[in-house]
């Protein structure tokens, strides 16, 4: 049933947020790590379209109507940035040398912003989902 198919992109819009929720908890909660070997480096997602284009649908859904292979979201990467702070703290036992210790260069309210917004997203994604379940109950119902 074609109908149902409209699942797949709020199913995977949530799948989608749910990985970046994570990551960024994950952000958040190495924000003030140090390490001696390996310091925590800060991961963003990055998100891209899923489409599907099978056989001669292909070129004809990209001709006429590319709205057809739209699938919904999913991750394209989780990248992991280079930067770090230099902090001065000489009785850190990460410390260098000089006494400097490399933490993430994580921005905790920017971070929360993100969260924040990841949420709201799922929330809307959410209400999406029902909808749709609510509008197939109703087809079914108008067949009886």
């Amino acid at each position: 049933m074609a109908f149902l198919s409209s699942l797949n992109i709020p199913g995977s819009a949530l799948t989608a947020q749910k990985q970046r929720m994570e990551v960024i908890a994950q952000n958040l909660a190495n924000a003030g790590t140090t390490s001696a070997d390996k310091t925590y480096r800060k991961k963003t997602v990055e998100l891209s379209e899923r489409r599907n284009y099978s056989g001669f649908d292909s070129a004809l859904s990209k001709a006429v109507n590319e709205i057809h292979s739209f699938e919904g979201v999913q991750i394209a990467s989780i990248k992991e940035e280079e930067s770090f702070i230099l902090e001065y703290d000489p009785d850190n036992p990460s410390a260098d040398e000089n006494g400097y210790v490399k933490k993430p260069d994580i921005d905790t309210t920017g971070e929360m912003v993100d969260m924040m917004y990841a949420s709201r997203a799922f929330e809307a994604n959410v209400t999406a989902l029902n909808a749709v379940k609510q509008m197939a109950a109703k087809a079914l119902e108008i067949g009886k």
